[in-house]
């Protein structure tokens, strides 16, 4: 059953919206537009109600085989390929009244930097709508070589960033126009989508564009130290950087990826953010910054208990590894997300709390001997946006009957629905026993 389609007035024209159970979604609105290695311009509704297309604009990138076992096959004719990606679609209840200014969740997704988008049907977020009564904007943005790599030659580095950037200042312009409190807006960001909003809260530009933040399953271990890799793969990536063919660009850069074997565990996200190029601070300023920013926002960071169970314990590795073989799997997987995840959330929440700051940390574990692949990486999507039919087919809940994740779902969108409306977990919150969350100590 596809949704009603018909138009939402704004004071700059009519919107094309779709339908869900009373709540309305507006997709594919240009917030900016660049060209190549640009920095991005700003594009008011107005104009882009001028042209808003039909099919979900994504930046050019590969399709990864694991993802489409592990979460969900890509209907590739539903998406159209762009070089400047930059739409955000909006969710909100359609009995929003005149006077009512509800709170604005801003869904940064993840992917290494390299796939994704900000709309696709594993994270829509139209139940989360319904359940808690709130706002939810996903936002696009330039990935890969267009968005995520340069610095080092004339190509600017943090293209991406500066694409999320113009969205933050479009929403808080625009969101009122939904029925959004643009003086109550909560990032949202997990995976490479987490670390980027970690550091929006310290890139210049983004200052009083949002109030809170919500962080899961930022890589956040992989972050430092990453210059050499850095220029080397940019160096490399030279020789297709102004390829007209944007595909052909996509098609070649894998064979210049940086070696694991010469820079460790980082290779694996070989795109990232470039420290000391705007508008992020150089890298040994960092720390302090997110100390002193540490009064300006209310955090909610944590991850899965197993995250690297989603590269390490699919399909193919259960069938290989057995007896010794599987205890020595299943230590490489409790040490790669502790190094990668686990530790530097901890850190980093540790930090922050003890600058004054108001900070809560969770973890998300697996109770059922059933689910053979355990509290990997991504399985915070399912619970936090619900759409059993996007999910039905994922690998990555084999084993998870649905009324299972379900239950445990509609108690975490509370939970962090509150966060957004008050920067608080109440002691008292109806908590899932998968979920284990604590407000650090201040100061």
């Amino acid at each position: 059953m596809y949704p009603e389609a018909s138009t939402f007035t704004t004071p700059s024209g009519n919107i094309k919206i779709q339908e869900t159970d009373g709540i309305l979604k507006t997709k594919n609105i240009r917030y900016a537009s660049s060209k190549r290695y640009q920095l991005p311009v700003p594009v008011s509704l107005a104009e882009a109600l001028t042209s808003v297309p039909d099919l979900t604009p994504v930046c050019p990138q590969h399709i990864s085989p694991m993802l489409e076992r592990m979460i969900e096959p890509t209907p590739i004719e539903n998406f159209l390929v762009e070089e400047s990606p930059q739409y955000l679609s909006v969710t909100f209840p359609k009995d929003v009244l005149s006077d009512e200014k509800l709170p604005v969740i801003v869904w940064i997704h993840g992917g290494s930097y390299e796939i994704g988008c900000g709309d696709l049907p594993t994270s829509n977020p139209v139940n989360w709508v319904k359940e808690q009564r709130l706002i939810v904007v996903s936002v696009s943005y330039r990935l890969g070589l267009f968005g995520f790599l340069g610095g080092y030659d004339e190509r600017p580095a943090n293209l991406g960033l500066f694409d999320i950037i113009e969205a933050l200042k479009w929403i808080k312009s625009n969101i009122s126009i939904f029925g959004g409190d643009s003086d109550n807006i909560t990032l949202l960001g997990q995976s490479s989508g987490g670390d980027a909003v970690t550091h929006l809260m310290i890139a210049e530009g983004a200052e009083r564009l949002f109030r809170r933040v919500i962080i899961q399953s930022a890589p956040l271990g992989l972050r430092e130290k990453r210059q050499k890799m850095s220029a080397q793969f940019s160096r490399k990536t030279n020789l297709i950087k102004d390829d007209p063919d944007m595909m052909k660009m996509v098609d070649e850069y894998p064979k210049f990826r940086p070696s694991v074997f010469k820079y460790g565990l980082k290779a694996a996200m070989p795109f990232g953010l470039q420290y000391g190029f705007p508008p992020l601070s150089p890298e040994n300023r960092i720390r302090k910054l997110w100390k002193d920013n540490a009064k300006k926002y209310d955090v909610l960071i944590g991850l899965n208990d197993e995250e690297t169970a989603f590269y390490l314990r699919s399909s193919d590795s259960i069938r290989k590894y057995k007896g010794f073989g599987k205890r020595i799997l299943d230590k490489t997987i409790r040490l790669t997300t502790e190094k990668i995840y686990g530790k530097p959330a901890e850190e980093f929440a540790a930090s922050y709390a003890k600058a004054g700051g108001n900070v809560y940390l969770f973890r998300i574990f697996s109770r059922l001997e059933t689910n053979t692949i355990g509290a990997a990486h991504c399985i915070d999507l399912p619970l936090l946006f619900g759409n059993k039919e996007a999910w039905k087919n994922a690998e990555l809940l084999k084993g998870i009957p649905w009324p299972e994740v379900d239950n445990a779902g509609k108690k975490i969108r509370a939970i962090w629905a509150d966060f957004a409306r008050t920067g608080f977990v109440a002691e008292n919150a109806d908590k899932p026993e998968i979920l284990k969350i604590s407000r650090l100590s201040l100061g």
